[in-house]
């Protein structure tokens, strides 16, 4: 999977970059996880800061036009996000990490 930024957009008021992306895959479409994960490590941003909004394949076609915001923190995401677009971006609202709180659910 190879990840190309279309563009980059400030946006200072809320700590965040809005980015357009532009994937090209050989299988299927990737997952969202994938993509944020992917798109983190590209910027060199912690996964945690990364919220992919949008991804759109069109039929047939093994490239793919994404949006993501990404943060300053992950703190800054929590506070702008809506509850959501954290969920499906595996984003914790009270700030655990998603595998702390799976561990944290096992012990109890």
């Amino acid at each position: 999977m190879d990840i190309d930024i279309i563009e980059e957009d400030e946006n200072p008021m809320l700590h965040r970059t809005d980015v357009r992306f532009e994937i090209t895959h050989e299988e299927a479409t990737p997952s969202r996880l994938s993509v944020r994960d992917s798109l983190a490590a590209k910027l060199n941003k912690d996964s945690a800061e990364v919220v992919v909004h949008k991804l759109d394949t069109k039929f047939g076609m093994r490239k793919t036009v994404g949006y993501a915001k990404v943060y300053e923190s992950p703190d800054h995401a929590r506070d702008v996000e809506q509850e959501h677009m954290l969920d499906r971006n595996k984003i914790s609202p009270d700030g655990e990490d998603a595998d702390e709180a799976d561990a944290e659910a096992e012990e109890a």
